[in-house]
């Protein structure tokens, strides 16, 4: 039946006695799809990944590189084996991310996971051992917002994977540390060393997913850690990159 379909009444039925409009033009939304995924048709259709070769360590374009851009080919080796990135982090990309992480906009959240699916089932050969691991969420962050964004993508994906192979497997717990916003990578990764865990029986391929790569210090941290437990091949795939 795909992602969600049965849910797709409800959204428009919520759009229809409560409109919000398109998150980019702020056109109303008139048909169940465009209330599903919280954009207008022609600005749904404008939103894709941008073409050409990205770095496989944090997923930004390159011009002449291949395989790795420069500033990653001087910089220290990844845990995690590549990464791939859907969008850049700024103009209209940064109002899609911005509206649904901080103003809660959940239809958004399914038009992510249609992207997310998408990608999957056309790369299925190279992921059909992996499993989903969601980055883990600051201790007590669903309690205090009553939500997070990256494991709410997870919940619609284990609802909705029924056509794929791949699981979502919450494996890693983070513990308590400084916030890392307004760090560069090296103190990031002190800030983490040591604060995300395992907690489950490693799986054999991970593919890890999160919102915004910035650093890709989260990342990193992540994947040793599946990799001390015994992973031996760690995925990322993020929406934007910063």
């Amino acid at each position: 039946m795909g992602i969600l379909q049965t849910g797709r009444p409800l959204f428009f039925l919520r759009e229809y006695f409560f409109p919000s409009g398109c998150v980019l033009c702020g056109l109303s939304l008139t048909g169940v799809n465009e209330a599903w995924y919280g954009l207008c048709e022609q600005c749904r259709e404008k939103i894709n990944p941008e073409p050409g070769e990205r770095c496989l360590l944090c997923g930004r374009p390159m011009i002449s590189e291949h395989d790795r851009c420069l500033s990653c080919r001087n910089g220290p080796e990844r845990s995690y084996d590549n990464v791939k990135v859907f969008f850049p982090y700024y103009g209209k990309y940064r109002r899609l991310l911005s509206a649904y992480k901080f103003s809660k906009n959940l239809a958004l959240g399914n038009f992510f996971v249609q992207k997310i699916s998408d990608f999957l089932a056309e790369n299925s050969e190279e992921y059909e051992n992996a499993v989903i691991v969601p980055v883990p969420p600051r201790p007590g962050k669903i309690k205090e917002k009553g939500w997070d964004q990256v494991e709410f993508l997870a919940r619609l994906l284990e609802k909705g994977n029924a056509s794929h192979s791949i699981k979502i497997y919450r494996c890693l717990k983070r513990l308590r540390s400084g916030v890392q916003k307004k760090l560069d990578r090296e103190d990031r990764m002190k800030n983490l060393k040591g604060r995300i865990v395992l907690i489950k029986t490693a799986p054999k391929i991970a593919l890890l997913i999160d919102d915004v790569m910035t650093t890709g210090a989260t990342m990193d941290v992540c994947a040793a850690a599946l990799k001390k437990g015994g992973t031996e091949k760690v995925y990322g795939l993020c929406l934007f990159y910063d």
